[in-house]
């Protein structure tokens, strides 16, 4: 770690000072200079500020990881009913511990969830965490940070994996800061090496690059991940885990908040469950045009999504998108149209289990993910396949498209 040291006795001017910075970051107010949060630490200060500005490295002390073992999974549910995205994170937990020879755990917080969490151990889990109060009904950020915190200070997890929904992006910053640890959100990629430090991998500065992010100084170290990145694993008939029942003062559950009324989401199917999607990309030059992709939709059985042009221009449903600033989907199988392939539309999808791709630029990055390329006009193309397909009959695989568009 490194900060900006100002030497107030030897300021003389001030006001030239304070033109130094580029991004406004140096202030002087009260006869006193000081640097605001928009200091980016590019050292033009320290370069031209006349001894002013000094730059100094702190110590950073080391922790002693052999005290963090096991890697935990936040159990996300509502009112029990376990979200997927835990069983995927449970799934890369065990491929992590496996290399480290560590368990895997899972914390569990809720009202009236014993019996719930006994379905975790026939996921391969060794040992689920349950902290079972009325307190913990409904979600609260207060005492379910304070359990949170309970746990981890108890059993002291050197990994903390937490799902990226609405609930885990508010805790697990929360958390992590209580620990005064990092957080790396939206991985796409884990690893992990032989002295536990936990290689974390997610596109950065619009997707541009992939950042490789460690934590080798502070333990736990956290990680959100979005659904549908990783793969549950196989359930298995007989668990060998256990169940262990956690108490916690009641002072800790107290909150400011007060739940006066939960009103269910009415259910809908989502892209990110979907088994087949369409996507429609920039290709598509007018709205009217969105007719030919959703025929084709309707014969295999698909979902419609788009890209974010599309959502710009207000042609489809934001709840549509694919890519780091939409949703993540994985299904058996996806065919985009007119879709160029920018990173941050790949991110989102392609860790699908068939990709075709319809483009007419032969260089479109696009084909560089794809499983099967169809290069040309997607105006010809689609309108041929739906013809193709309506021949086949009314029960089409996936298998019957594949041997179609090969």
């Amino acid at each position: 770690m490194a900060k900006i040291i100002i030497h107030q006795d030897k300021i003389t001017s001030p006001e030239e000072l304070v033109k130094l910075c580029p991004f406004s970051a140096i202030e002087y107010d009260n006869q006193y200079l000081s640097i605001n949060a928009a200091c980016k630490m590019c050292k033009i200060c320290i370069k031209k500020g006349s001894g002013v500005f000094e730059w100094v490295e702190e110590e950073v002390l080391g922790i002693d990881k052999s005290k963090w073992k096991g890697i935990a999974v936040y159990v996300d549910h509502v009112e029990g009913e376990i979200h997927p995205v835990t069983l995927e994170l449970i799934g890369k937990a065990k491929e992590l511990a496996a290399k480290i020879n560590h368990p895997v755990y899972c914390v569990f917080m809720g009202h009236e969830i014993k019996e719930r969490a006994n379905e975790l151990l026939h996921y391969g889990v060794d040992e689920v965490f349950v902290y079972d109060d009325e307190a913990l009904k409904d979600f609260r950020i207060e005492p379910y940070t304070a359990v949170f915190e309970d746990f981890i200070q108890n059993l002291q997890p050197t990994i903390v994996l937490v799902g990226g929904t609405t609930v885990g992006r508010s805790l697990a910053p929360r958390v992590a800061a209580r620990f005064r640890t990092g957080l790396t959100a939206d991985c796409t990629i884990l690893g992990v090496q032989e002295n536990t430090d936990l290689d974390q991998i997610r596109p950065a500065f619009g997707g541009n690059i992939m950042a490789h992010i460690y934590t080798p100084n502070h333990r736990p170290q956290f990680a959100t991940v979005r659904y549908k990145i990783f793969s549950a694993p196989e359930r298995i008939e007989s668990p060998t885990g256990k169940i262990t029942v956690c108490e916690i003062g009641k002072e800790a559950l107290a909150s400011k908040i007060t739940v006066l009324d939960v009103k269910q989401k009415e259910k809908e199917m989502s892209i990110e469950d979907a088994e087949v999607v369409i996507v429609a990309g920039r290709g598509i030059k007018k709205q009217e045009d969105l007719d030919m992709i959703h025929k084709l939709a309707d014969i295999l059985g698909a979902h419609v999504a788009s890209t974010r042009p599309l959502i710009e221009a207000g042609w489809t449903d934001p709840r549509k998108q694919i890519g780091l600033s939409g949703r993540t989907v994985k299904p058996r199988l996806i065919i985009t149209c007119g879709v160029s392939g920018a990173i941050q539309f790949v991110a989102g999808m392609n860790n699908s289990e068939c990709i075709i791709a319809i483009n007419q630029d032969e260089n479109a990055p696009i084909f560089k993910v794809a499983h099967y390329a169809l290069k040309g006009d997607i105006y010809e193309i689609i309108p041929k396949l739906v013809q193709k397909l309506n021949s086949l009959g009314t029960s089409i695989s996936i298998e019957h498209l594949k041997q179609v568009v090969s």
